[in-house]
This record gives C-alpha cells, structure tokens and sequence, in this order.
C-alpha cells in the first residue's frame, strides 16, 4: 500500500504545474493534500479511480485539506469534533476495517509568534483526539505538521531557533505526540540522513541551494511498526514550495 502527502500550496495553481503529472505517475492508494486553498466548486479534479474528500476553510482562499482513495472508507470525519478548531479545514480522517487515515494541516505560529499560544491550545487538542482513535484502532497520520523536530531536520537550526516552526514549544508538542504512542516513519527508517527536507523558502534561491526544513511527515501508531516497508521525501517533484512525501506499508 503506497501513501502521498502533499502541501500543495493551492491545488489550482498546483494543477498548472504538474499535479496530475506526478498523481498520475506515483499511483498511490491514498493521495493526501493539505492547503488546497478553495472552496467548494472551484475546481473540477478528475482523479479517475478515486474517491474524493475534501474538508474547506470557512475563509476562502485559506488551508483546507483532501484524500483521494481507491478504497470508499467505512466513515469519514472532518476535523477534530472541535467548534473553535475546525473552521479551518484543516483535519479529515477516513475509517478503515483495521485502521485510520488522517490528512491534517497544523497551523502556524505566524510571524513573531502571533499565533502561538492558539497553536499550543490546538496540539494539545489535536493529541486528544488523536488518542481517542488509537485506543479504537491504529492511525496513520501524514502532512504538514509546521514544525521542524530536531535539528537535523532544517539547514540553519541556530538561526531558527525562536522563530514559528521551530521553537522551543513547537517541538515539545511534537515530542509529546510521538511520546503518546506514534512513529516518526522517516526517521525510524533513516535516524540519521541529512539534508532531507520537505519545504523550502521562495526566498534566497532556497531550494536550489536546498536550504529548507522537514516540516512534512508520516506517523503510524507504534503497533503498526511491523508493517512499515519504506519512506521516501520527493524532494525532485515541483509545484509546490513544499515536496510530496510517501510511506509504503505492507
């Protein structure tokens, strides 16, 4: 079973420049996408062979997150049964016979922090309900987490230290969650690789120079270790200011 997650930074943009190329050619069972950036009607994606579930912001032009599947799941959620965090369109969560699948879009900080303290109060929330589904069955959760975990993990982790995606309390939260029963897939396949990154700055020549963060994930509920074949960061496919990144299980 292969996995995709991707931050598209807009899908109708990203559609202008070879989303379907690569949706197309990597085949997946389950494509997820995080800031889809539209609303409902706006585009027409035909995506033959897949369902199609989409979870809008209530501002427009804003986050927003899909699952394309091959598989029509049991049920399917959107958010986190939240008010105050799911105008957002930010979670959509599938039900399978022995597991979850899980696109979610975290917020960020914002610059100077503006944002962090609702960013705390979401991580927190977020890990509530996460564990609710794990105590049924086993999830897999992918997409843009907005934050770097460790330093091995962005070009410049000095410089960065107390700006959004990586402080401090960024990545205490993201410690807990995994501490609450979850893999990193990346790193439990490649602890120490460097240089891999999933986002990159249009500033600066960022990504020629790959000078960017991994800020994308894949992670499974530990007792889904055994099925663990392989992860993979799409660093050569474009679009995006983001790359697509993959888990495949067994």
């Amino acid at each position: 079973m292969k996995l995709i997650s991707w931050n598209v930074n807009g899908i109708r943009a990203c559609v202008k420049k070879g989303f379907l190329d690569f949706f197309n050619r990597i085949d997946a069972d389950f494509f997820c996408i995080q800031e889809s950036k539209l609303q409902e009607g706006q585009i027409d994606l035909k995506l033959d062979g897949y369902y199609q579930y989409w979870n809008y912001a209530d501002k427009k032009g804003y986050s927003g997150t899909a699952i394309f599947t091959k598989e029509k799941p049991i049920d399917v959620f959107m958010g986190i049964q939240m008010e105050e965090h799911d105008k957002e369109g930010r979670v959509i969560t599938l039900e399978y016979d022995d597991f979850y699948v899980m696109t979610v879009y975290t917020p960020n900080s914002k610059r100077g922090l503006a944002r962090l303290d609702y960013r705390m109060q979401w991580e927190n929330d977020f890990r509530t309900y996460l564990k609710k589904l794990d105590a049924v069955k086993p999830v897999i959760i992918c997409g843009d987490l907005n934050v770097a975990h460790q330093e091995i993990d962005l070009k410049n982790p000095k410089s960065n230290r107390k700006n959004a995606g990586f402080t401090d309390e960024e990545r205490s939260k993201l410690t807990e969650l995994l501490d609450a029963g979850f893999i990193d897939t990346f790193r439990y396949f490649y602890p120490d690789k460097k240089h891999m990154y999933t986002w990159w700055s249009y500033f600066s020549n960022a990504r020629a120079n790959n000078s960017g963060w991994r800020i994308d994930y894949f992670h499974v509920s530990e007792r889904f270790k055994e099925r663990l074949i392989n992860a993979h960061i799409h660093s050569e496919v474009l679009g995006s200011d983001h790359c697509p990144v993959e888990l495949e299980i067994n």
